[in-house]
């Protein structure tokens, strides 16, 4: 990683830590572990829990962070989503070395531990359905009731479970639920499930079984199983702690192992939905061009828009880590890729809007090789070749008959400005469409004298980019602005009503320097006074595609009222 990251921002969690090793918890090791579900891509809030997970296991080496697989729920799950997991999860500048693992690699002592818990009487089968099983459960003011299986006998619960196996029932017919206290009142205490019958073929262990235990059962055994000291979750798992605990206590014999599960809050970014079910449907209903659409909060499409990993791990980092509530404005996540991207992307110029000009008074044939930095601020990034021609794009949003006020420094019919890292311009004359009154040309002079110095007698302060026309690469151009209109996409009720229909806009045969069609798939360019752009996988060797990852500036800013990001 990066040495220019900023020192790790100390909190509860770590602090939790720090006081276990004083006192020689745990025999002095750190295991952590990263358990995601593959039933869907890494999005911007598992990126906050891959860096406290693999960073805590890095700052107290000999450390370890496990990557696990909750695969726990083969309908829902697929190989698509491991290969992206891992690829996320590397590409964020994290390595799980030999501890990969899966829920299902423990499938076999998970139900020998089940049978554990049958004969010992803290579990038993239940023929409810799904919906009485509810019904029964009660609610926050109510206690439950007793399901009427559970008082049968750890013989027959026994018998049950081995048939539930063996394929004897049908799909939702019978669970195994742990036998606990249906009056608590803690809602996940009321007898939970612990397997149910699912007949789906498992991307790992196929069609062996037609059982499969429930996550909160699952979790706790495998952290117990692989020596995970602390497991951290988010707080939505803080009332399911109890269950976790109970279950290990239950279990304390077989596993000789008591992980301790800490929780905190969730990440929660404006303008952002990071809900795995409405991201799956927004893929799914083509709102997006897919999970790595560079429009979504997830990593593969973070990445594609532009995103180094080192600006997302400095985002997680500042953000920090808490119990409370961790609302924080996208423009702090922008922020970070701005700062990054600002001492290292190499700059480049690209015309968005392209207004032709002629510049009457140079050598028609003449294609002239000028020298311009990669960065002004970085001369170890060395130097790049534009050429200077006759014919020249510029943007048409620098160029105005009339300046406004005093503050316009861009092209002026009658005046002058400066080509970057080239010549002095005169606009001397304005072509207009004669039927729309459009201007499609600019006819120019140029001052020989001005190439890297000021012309004598006068001051030309402005400056803008350019790209020769003869020498241009034409490329398309996909500016990437925030899915959604509000802060807030729940806001009224339904998030899909507040997509923003201007989120992409695609600009067609947009002239660049001919230096960027050597660009590789992923390289991040600034275009000089435009944004950082990055070369998208979609570009061809004829026809390169560039995304915009951010603006120079937060343009919502105007827009919107100031909020401070949540610390």
């Amino acid at each position: 990683m990066s040495t220019n990251e900023p020192a790790i921002t100390v909190d509860f969690i770590r602090n939790i830590v720090a006081k276990d090793l004083a006192v020689g918890k745990n025999a002095g090791k750190v295991v952590t572990r990263f358990p995601p579900e593959p039933n869907g891509y890494l999005h911007i809030g598992h990126a906050k829990s891959i860096c406290l997970n693999f960073g805590i296991a890095q700052e107290n080496s000999p450390g370890t962070c496990h990557l696990r697989f909750d695969d726990t729920n083969p309908e829902k799950e697929d190989e698509e989503y491991i290969q992206a997991i891992k690829d996320d999860v590397k590409w964020l500048g994290f390595d799980w070395k030999e501890n990969l693992f899966f829920a299902s690699n423990y499938f076999d002592k998970l139900f020998e531990l089940a049978q554990v818990l049958i004969k010992n009487g803290d579990a038993y089968v239940c023929s409810l359905s799904a919906n009485d099983i509810r019904e029964y459960r009660g609610t926050l003011t109510e206690p439950g009731k007793n399901s009427p299986d559970r008082d049968r006998s750890p013989a027959e619960n026994l018998d049950l479970f081995l048939r539930m196996r063996d394929g004897e029932f049908a799909d939702g017919s019978y669970t195994l639920r742990a036998k606990i206290d249906m009056a608590s009142p803690n809602i996940n205490m009321r007898d939970p499930a612990l397997y149910r019958i699912r007949r789906a073929t498992h991307h790992q262990t196929g069609d062996k079984w037609c059982i499969y235990p429930i996550y909160d059962y699952t979790h706790c055994i495998s952290d117990a199983l692989e020596g995970i000291t602390h497991s951290l979750c988010t707080l939505e798992f803080e009332d399911h702690r109890p269950l976790y605990d109970w279950i290990l206590d239950r279990l304390e014999d077989q596993l000789k192992q008591h992980p301790q599960q800490i929780e905190f809050s969730r990440l929660a970014l404006d303008f952002t939905v990071v809900s795995k079910r409405k991201l799956i449907q927004l893929v799914n209903d083509n709102f997006v061009a897919g999970w790595d659409d560079p429009r979504m909060p997830t990593i593969s499409g973070l990445r594609r828009r532009g995103y180094t990993p080192e600006s997302i791990r400095n985002f997680c980092n500042r953000i920090g880590i808490t119990k409370s509530p961790n609302n924080v404005e996208i423009g702090f996540l922008e922020g970070c890729l701005r700062e990054d991207l600002e001492s290292k992307a190499l700059r480049s110029m690209a015309i968005l809007k392209p207004l032709k000009v002629v510049i009457e008074n140079y050598p028609e044939d003449k294609i002239e090789p000028l020298t311009a930095p990669n960065h002004p601020q970085n001369p170890e990034l060395g130097n790049r070749t534009i050429y200077m021609t006759r014919e020249v794009y510029i943007d048409h949003e620098d160029f105005l008959e009339v300046a406004p006020n005093k503050k316009f420094k861009r092209l002026v019919a009658g005046k002058e400005v400066r080509l970057r890292n080239s010549y002095v311009i005169k606009c001397e004359e304005v072509i207009k469409d004669s039927n729309s009154g459009e201007i499609v040309e600019l006819r120019c002079s140029y001052d020989e004298n001005t190439l890297n110095t000021n012309p004598e007698g006068r001051k030309v302060k402005g400056v803008i980019h350019w790209v020769s026309a003869t020498k241009a690469v034409k490329a398309e151009i996909r500016l990437y602005d925030r899915l959604f209109k509000n802060a807030n996409p729940e806001e009224g009720g339904n998030f899909l009503d507040n997509i923003n229909p201007n989120s992409l806009t695609i600009l067609k045969d947009c002239p660049i320097e001919s230096s960027l069609a050597q660009a590789k798939t992923g390289d991040t360019f600034q275009f000089e006074r435009v944004g950082y752009f990055s070369k998208d996988p979609d570009s061809t060797d004829d026809y390169p595609i560039f995304n915009r990852a951010v603006t120079l500036r937060d343009s919502w800013a105007k827009i919107l009222s100031p909020r401070r990001a949540s610390r």
